[in-house]
């Protein structure tokens, strides 16, 4: 299921029932980014319904000067009845002439039946790494229907950097050039733009802002094409204005593909090719701004920091000269929350490198961003990652506020501290670091980025050594924030002191 919202938008939307169409008609104009995917498919085990035995699809002799570009036509007999929405690849090494030494990149419900031994872990848990994710290559369209026992033809080619599938007739629009209005976006946002609960959210915010404005002046601050639809939708009275900082030209060729079908004209919508700091009142018709909007969501960001998202903050304050007296801000706060984690598998994958076969790795720890087992009091960064794709991984406290982020206010310096009280038996590995977005001033409607969603990588912040937690126990964090004025919102971490984890009984 969540590898066909991943991809399909078209008939996710259609469940929506929300009136604002993404990707109208039958031609997908919103699509996920033609490519292989990097994930760990590991985390999809209870998930998957496997249709076939793994299959060879390329073989590459290293003794030998590659080929620059090959394609292979495969059939594959379907194992069970299903729906084809995706292929997942892996590569397995051979590193000795004998074929007797093997790695594989595999996940691990396939690596029981791949034929080679693969070394366990320590632990007896699976063998789990960072820097080795399988690929996804989504299937165009709705997919592409199996019965158990039919033969399914797949054509593969791959140039010199990548490899592309065409399964059945399905994928055959894949192959096509794209339109102009045509846009790509990554297979996360893609399955975000077709959840019911978090458009449903947008809109009643967006609705409960507009309520007595007969024709309001909005400026979408972000990348997102859907506030854009369901500002013009809701309100055709209103005038809308779009940053699109990333998107530019694409994202307006787009909104002109789909005006027709959200009952909008596209006189009301224009896309300034401006920075905030450049906007006078000239470029508004002398209209002050009645509502500024964002998810956030920053095209060609998606990969970074939580906090990189706290640029709307930025640019709803050199927006402020332009604004009205009450205008509306959404969201109207972000709130930084974190919790305690036990991510054994991650945090040994974050080792900091020291005698490797006799040769001195630790040059490379600052490059490679290690954070687990520094030296002395070393912290590691803090980094991006989707924790529910970290191997194992357990809540070992409550959610804590470590941090509120007021966009009613310029944007200025923050400092944030608390006592973070574990409520379970565990081992500590590091801490989840995110935030929430308040989208109204009730409160009421809040849209949170934390571990439990998909849709977001969370801040993984890890230990240099792992502690020993249970229900007694406690430790101090802090988190501050330098003046935030260059529009990306660097959050330095401060310190984690697990030197005063103690327990109630000293």
């Amino acid at each position: 299921m969540l590898l066909w919202k991943m991809h399909d938008l078209h008939s996710n939307e259609a469940n929506t029932e929300d009136g604002v169409w993404l990707t109208p008609g039958t031609e997908n104009i919103l699509s996920v980014k033609l490519q292989q995917h990097a994930m760990q498919c590991d985390a999809l085990e209870d998930e998957i319904l496997l249709l076939s035995e793994p299959f060879k699809v390329f073989e590459f002799d290293f003794w030998k000067r590659p080929d620059s570009h090959r394609e292979t036509k495969i059939e594959i007999k379907a194992t069970a009845d299903g729906h084809a929405h995706a292929i997942i690849s892996w590569w397995v090494l051979q590193l000795d002439s004998a074929g007797s030494v093997f790695y594989s990149t595999a996940p691990g419900w396939v690596r029981q039946s791949s034929g080679v031994d693969l070394p366990q872990c320590v632990n007896g848990m699976k063998d789990w790494c960072d820097h080795w994710k399988q690929c996804v290559w989504f299937i165009q369209g709705t997919g592409a229907p199996a019965m158990k026992d039919q033969t399914l033809a797949l054509r593969a080619s791959h140039d010199q950097t990548s490899i592309s599938y065409h399964l059945n007739i399905n994928d055959e629009v894949s192959s096509r050039s794209p339109k102009s209005d045509h846009l790509t976006l990554l297979p996360e946002r893609i399955a975000l733009y077709g959840d019911k609960a978090w458009r449903s959210a947008l809109i009643g915010a967006v609705r409960n802002a507009m309520s007595g404005r007969s024709s309001p002046t909005c400026i979408v601050a972000d990348d997102s094409v859907l506030l854009a639809l369901i500002v013009s939708s809701l309100l055709p009275s209103s005038k809308v204005i779009t940053m699109f900082p990333g998107l530019r030209d694409k994202g307006f060729n787009y909104l002109r593909a789909v005006a027709d079908a959200n009952n909008f004209s596209m006189d009301r919508i224009k896309v300034i090719g401006k920075k905030a700091s450049s906007l006078t009142m000239n470029d508004l018709k002398d209209e002050k701004i009645n509502l500024v909007v964002g998810e956030p969501f920053y095209h060609g960001s998606e990969g970074m920091l939580p906090w990189q998202n706290l640029r709307f903050w930025n640019e709803r304050t050199l927006l402020g000269p332009l604004l009205s007296e009450d205008a509306f801000i959404m969201p109207c706060r972000g709130i930084l929350r974190l919790c305690a984690m036990s991510l054994p598998d991650l945090w040994r994958s974050r080792c900091s490198l020291k005698d490797v076969e006799g040769f001195d790795h630790s040059v490379v720890n600052d490059t490679f961003g290690a954070c687990g087992d520094l030296p002395g009091e070393q912290q590691g960064p803090c980094l991006p990652y989707y924790v529910w794709q970290c191997g194992y991984n357990k809540k070992l406290s409550e959610v804590y506020s470590l941090m509120d982020f007021n966009f009613s206010e310029p944007i200025h310096s923050c400092f944030g501290k608390t006592k973070i009280k574990f409520s379970h038996d565990g081992i500590c590995h590091g801490f989840a670091v995110w935030i929430d977005w308040v989208l109204d001033e009730k409160k009421s409607i809040v849209i949170s980025t934390g571990p439990e969603s998909r849709y977001w990588k969370q801040g993984v912040q890890l230990l240099s050594r792992p502690v020993q937690v249970n229900p007694d126990s406690w430790m101090h964090c802090s988190f501050s924030a330098a003046t935030l004025v260059t529009g990306r919102a660097e959050l330095p971490w401060q310190r984690f002191r697990p030197d005063a984890l103690i327990h109630a009984s000293c």
